[in-house]
């Protein structure tokens, strides 16, 4: 028997095909093979079609079982991993009723601002474990504000990955995990967070009902068996949003493991144990996915949006083939880049940087000394110097890492990053082949209990390789100490208005 799994992220759908026991990956795919358009009516607003996901996904499930050649009456379980922060919203017919308006749109900024200024940082963050910021119930109090006629048509509001599983069953639900990353949980009571919804003036009946993550969520509906080609009936295992979840994929389970991953936007997540926040305006604290009211389990997620998008920017705008010639020139020039430092800042509002808006700059380009090969080494330096800059928040907020794992793509297939931010963190960094769409397919074994299986499956098969601070590092950490102060004296003059 097999399980499939999704990862729909805001530039395409990848799916995953496994064996139950084993966990062996039988098949991948990915839809569009070109990136899915992201819609911006006005700057810092960012919107997708909830329809092209799914119609993404029914692609990429076609092509899985093309691959496979597996019969789907053998597929036992579906577990779907999605874009966080995203608001979806429906009709009482279950037609959406506008396009999504996903995790980095900015738009609610100042909604959330305003929020954590009137409700108090010191009850958002024993509450809501976070400042109301840019995330979903802010999103959709922006809907009440600015479009009160469609607003009142709301029958429910979903997060991304509800949306999807809703067209596969037909089922309206979502989880307390999802609740949490869209700050509609309370952690203090166990409960939804009635406190900021009141404020919001939003109807708590717009939240769909709540189910474990891992359970039985629902059954493929015979509409989707015909749009997907799956079997009716086919349970969906499991829903996680896509950090949550990535962090599952690399058994990141329990206090001190932490998952990185440089895609599009960088992630530092950590594992915790502790409900206590101390940098909640620029740390989110999200319900992991096994956290209980019995075990404590908060992702601690830090999140910089402007990293594998710069890297993509380079590779559009420069006369470079492919990321790993750019990887390969990045070698040929020294640390530090010859003075030439680059700040990855430039894809909406950083909660890092307290929701500043500051864009990427380039900073002391020489058009004597630097070319393209120095600009790829700068960039790398400054997405890895932005990882450190993330994790001297976190420990801050208490994070003491002892296991750091990473997926082998993207940003981390550059041998010269991953040891870079080895030897920033100062600690090891465990590299494995798996993909958060395969980490959905396997976790749709939890829903039985199973963990040790599911962990072996990921230590079996997966491992590649590991990287260990470099003990003769003052170069690099001097470059970083100026690249810091760079950012530093920007942000000092973003605060001035200069």
């Amino acid at each position: 028997m097999y399980y499939i799994g999704y990862d729909v992220g805001s530039s395409s759908v990848k799916g995953a095909l496994v064996e139950c026991q084993s966990g062996k990956v039988m098949a991948i795919a990915q839809k569009p093979e070109t990136e899915m358009e992201m819609i911006s009516l006005k700057p810092g607003w960012a919107e997708q079609d909830p329809d092209h996901w799914w119609q993404n996904i029914c692609s990429v499930t076609h092509a899985l079982l093309s691959k496979s050649r597996i019969n789907p009456a053998k597929i036992s379980g579906i577990g779907i991993a999605y874009q966080m922060h995203g608001l979806v919203v429906v009709g009482s017919d279950g037609v959406l009723l506008r396009k999504s308006i996903i995790w980095c749109d900015g738009r609610a900024v100042e909604i959330g601002n305003r929020a954590l200024n009137e409700l108090g940082a010191d009850r958002c963050s024993t509450d809501l474990l976070n400042a109301p910021g840019n995330f979903t119930a802010s999103k959709l109090r922006w809907l009440k504000e600015n479009e009160p006629q469609l607003y009142s048509q709301i029958y429910k509001i979903m997060l991304p990955g509800d949306y999807i599983a809703y067209k596969f069953s037909g089922s309206l639900c979502t989880t307390i995990p999802g609740l949490s990353e869209g700050i509609f949980w309370d952690f203090s009571s166990n409960k939804l967070a009635t406190s900021l919804l009141d404020y919001y003036e939003i109807d708590r009946h717009l939240l769909p009902d709540i189910a474990d993550t891992f359970s039985m969520q629902g059954t493929v509906s015979e509409k989707a068996s015909m749009a997907s080609g799956l079997k009716k009936g086919t349970p969906i295992l499991y829903r996680a949003g896509d950090q949550p979840n990535n962090a599952l994929s690399l058994n990141v389970l329990d206090p001190g493991e932490v998952a990185t991953t440089g895609g599009t936007s960088g992630v530092v997540y950590a594992v915790t144990d502790s409900l206590s926040v101390k940098e909640s305006t620029r740390v989110n604290n999200f319900a992991h996915v096994n956290h209980s009211k019995e075990k404590t389990r908060i992702g601690k997620l830090l999140c910089i949006n402007g990293t594998g998008i710069l890297y993509r920017w380079l590779l559009d705008n420069l006369d470079f083939t492919n990321y790993e010639e750019m990887n390969s020139a990045a070698l040929d020039v020294a640390a530090g880049s010859y003075g030439l430092r680059i700040y990855p800042f430039g894809n909406g509002p950083e909660r890092m940087l307290d929701n500043k808006d500051i864009g990427a700059k380039i900073d002391t380009l020489n058009f004597n000394i630097h070319s393209k090969s120095h600009l790829c080494r700068a960039t790398l330096e400054g997405i890895a110097f932005s990882f450190a800059y993330g994790m001297d928040i976190m420990r801050r907020d208490g994070v003491t890492p002892h296991t750091i794992k990473t997926g082998y793509d993207n940003l981390f297939r550059s041998e010269l990053f991953a040891q870079m931010v080895s030897t920033l963190f100062g600690s090891n960094i465990e590299v494995y082949n798996t993909t958060g769409a395969v980490g959905a397919a396997r976790a749709c074994l939890l829903h039985k209990g199973e963990f040790d299986t599911f962990k072996a499956q990921l230590s079996d098969q997966d491992f590649i390789k590991s990287y260990r601070p470099e003990p003769s590092s003052s170069s690099l950490f001097e470059f970083y100490g100026q690249w810091k102060e760079g950012l530093n004296n920007t942000l000092k003059s973003f605060k001035n208005g200069i």
